[in-house]
């Protein structure tokens, strides 16, 4: 027994212009239309204004039921492109206007004229015009009238369409941006991993198994804290000054007496908001290039102050080894943060470096000082 196979079930595509918009277009064209013919009418002081106005209320009805009907047959070239819809226009207002025009006629020329004129010549005269010739004529202004309102509705919904698109292409690069900072974010914790199991076999191989195990424990807690956020969300200052603490304990295990650590950060800095993780490999980079080749001790420092909303960190260091064109490692360090920063901030942050007259290296990351939004 064969099972009948699914069919897609396609939904409708929704107007690109909302039809309450376009119907009060269509009223408010109609109502103009009406406004403006009865008060040439007053001006030019024909008879019968009363009898005029009931059948010019006759022809703006029927004229608003034809201009819904044209506004129903454009729906169906909504998802074509901008030329076929301005044809469709085009040609659909003219038998539509056709319609106006033979309506008017019958309403103003065949229909009771003895009513409206009261000089009995001038109506005889009114009837026996070629209605052929009146009808064209009267045609032609509708003719205009109408394709000046599709012309307005073609203008509003490519307005729409262009908005949708922009949307769309502000989701789509807002979609890429989160996957260049979560990819950038990921990137930061194997060359990190790589780095510590190195120093952790060095730690084994040396017959060190207490410092190897207090490293595999500050490890752990290092993952399990950085791990639990989100990629794409900032941490505040305070969080990932205390996650790079919790990496240079580590790193202290391996240089107890070569490492020295001091951070100076006010404390009204500590609520504002950074991507985390994102001093980690300038930390890195001043322990292999500062601290690993120094036969002395080396302090690593993390500084931070505010000026005129900016944030500006610094990672320096004072050892005597500066990274060359030639000892550049994986490249990941500075270009991971230089391109995490230009896909959050974009031209709003950037980082610099600089090798201090006394010596050593200063990294420095400037960024907007943000609070109580991460």
């Amino acid at each position: 027994m064969k099972l009948p196979v699914p069919r897609a079930i396609t939904r409708p595509a929704r107007p690109r212009v909302d039809q309450q918009v376009a119907l009060l277009s269509i009223l408010g064209f109609w109502l103009f239309y009406m406004i403006i013919v009865t008060l040439r009418a007053a001006v030019l002081d024909f008879p019968a204004q009363q009898e005029l106005v009931v059948r010019r209320i006759a022809v703006t009805l029927f004229g608003v039921l034809v201009n819904v009907v044209l506004y129903f047959g454009l729906r169906w070239f909504e998802d074509k492109p901008l030329t076929p819809r301005i044809i469709a226009a085009v040609v659909g207002s003219i038998p539509a206007a056709l319609a106006i025009s033979v309506f008017n006629y019958f309403a103003f020329n065949v229909y009771d004229p003895m009513s409206v004129f009261q000089d009995n010549e001038l109506a005889e005269k009114i009837v026996t015009l070629d209605p052929v010739a009146n009808v064209l004529e009267f045609a032609i202004s509708s003719y205009y009238f109408l394709s000046s309102w599709a012309m307005l509705y073609l203008a509003l919904s490519y307005a729409a369409e262009v908005r949708t698109a922009e949307r769309k292409a502000a989701r789509f690069a807002q979609a890429a941006q989160q996957a260049e900072l979560r990819s950038l974010r990921y990137q930061v914790n194997p060359h990190f991993l790589f780095n510590t199991l190195n120093s952790l076999s060095t730690l084994v191989l040396r017959n060190r198994p207490d410092e190897a195990e207090s490293m595999i424990m500050n490890l752990s807690t290092f993952y399990r804290t950085s791990l639990t956020g989100d990629p794409l969300d900032d941490v505040r200052l305070e969080d990932e000054v205390q996650l790079q603490q919790l990496y240079l304990a580590i790193e202290e295990v391996r240089f107890p007496d070569r490492l020295r650590i001091e951070i100076d950060i006010p404390g009204e800095l500590m609520d504002c908001c950074v991507p985390g993780l994102i001093l980690q490999p300038l930390v890195e980079n001043a322990i292999k290039y500062g601290v690993a080749r120094a036969t002395r001790p080396v302090t690593i420092r993390i500084g931070a102050r505010e000026v005129d909303g900016v944030l500006h960190l610094t990672v320096s260091d004072d050892g005597d080894v500066i990274p060359t064109d030639s000892d550049k490692g994986s490249g990941i360090g500075l270009a991971n943060v230089r391109d995490r920063l230009d896909a959050r901030y974009g031209s709003s942050a950037r980082i610099e470096w600089h090798v201090p007259f006394e010596g050593g290296f200063v990294v420095e990351l400037t960024l907007p000082a943000v609070r109580d939004d991460c």
